[in-house]
């Protein structure tokens, strides 16, 4: 297995999906290899974050 180069869904920015990730996404039984850069996967977890907080506090 060699390292990938993968162009980000959301940016269009290249990036490396190293061979280590991939052995990790492969022992975790993930079948899909990441469509987004780690700045954007950051930012997508921080939108859905932010979105869950405002929608759970209304009791």
């Amino acid at each position: 297995m060699a390292d990938k180069t993968i162009v980000c869904k959301d940016c269009g920015a290249e990036f490396v999906f190293t061979e280590g990730e991939q052995e990790f996404y492969k022992e975790k039984g993930f079948e899909n290899e990441p469509q987004r850069c780690a700045d954007c996967r950051r930012a997508k977890k921080q939108q859905r974050y932010n979105r869950n907080r405002n929608q759970g506090g209304n009791w």
